[in-house]
């Protein structure tokens, strides 16, 4: 991302594939730009996850499938397990659909891993997520925490030394605990859009980064439901 930045800005870098050691050319040097910043591609994956969840269409606009940002390949494991995802030259489009469970190694999106494992709740079969060790080194332990959220609602879930495996359960009321982590108060939310009896414990948490978030996923509920 850095590089790319670097380049939008008139300063070229030449680096290997496994980015260990950069040469930047000393003939070239920044200069003003008009640039484009795209949305959080984190942020929007609880929409998309959103549709997937309830069966419905979320499109964001601001990103495509070549964005700076890893994460919007989150939309690629929502399509893996069933849904209709369309890419634009400046928006991603996700349909929900009958949902089945997959097996991803999320390392390159692994900031998506608790909105992937709210979706996997709803699907036919288990959902297994690898890669993610360093989950467990974040705002809160996010392998073994999550582990713990989930079967709070009802799901078996296993835990991994890298991820975890989800088996769906029928699910019941829960009162989530976020562990002063934004992403799962977030994540967690959307199992409510399904599921009656859910709520969030500190949803507060999410101010870090998104502290209009449960207003904003309301509004993409209504239109859903309008539409």
């Amino acid at each position: 991302m850095t590089l790319r930045v670097m380049e939008a800005f008139g300063v070229r870098v030449e680096a290997p594939e496994d980015l260990s050691e950069f040469k930047i050319d000393t003939t070239t040097c920044y200069r003003a730009t008009d640039y484009a910043i795209e949305p959080d591609a984190s942020a929007a994956s609880y929409f998309w996850a959103a549709a997937a969840i309830v069966g419905g269409k979320v499109t964001v606009e601001g990103l495509s499938a070549g964005a700076l940002q890893g994460d919007v390949k989150f939309v690629d494991c929502l399509e893996k397990m069933g849904c209709q995802v369309e890419s634009k030259e400046d928006s991603i489009t996700v349909e929900g659909a009958e949902l089945h469970g997959v097996e991803v190694d999320m390392n390159a999106i692994s900031d998506t891993v608790q909105t992937l494992s709210a979706v996997a709740l709803f699907a036919k079969g288990p959902t297994r997520i690898t890669g993610v060790a360093h989950n467990r080194h974040k705002e809160t332990d996010r392998i073994a925490d999550l582990a713990t959220e989930l079967r709070r609602v009802g799901a078996s879930v296993e835990e991994l030394v890298d991820g975890l495996e989800i088996t769906p359960r029928p699910l019941r009321d829960a009162t989530f605990q976020t562990y002063d982590d934004h992403r799962m108060a977030m994540s967690l939310a959307l199992i409510g859009l399904k599921q009656p009896g859910i709520q969030i414990a500190d949803p507060g948490c999410t101010s870090k980064t998104y502290p209009h978030y449960f207003a904003d996923l309301a509004k993409v509920v209504e239109s859903t439901e309008s539409g």
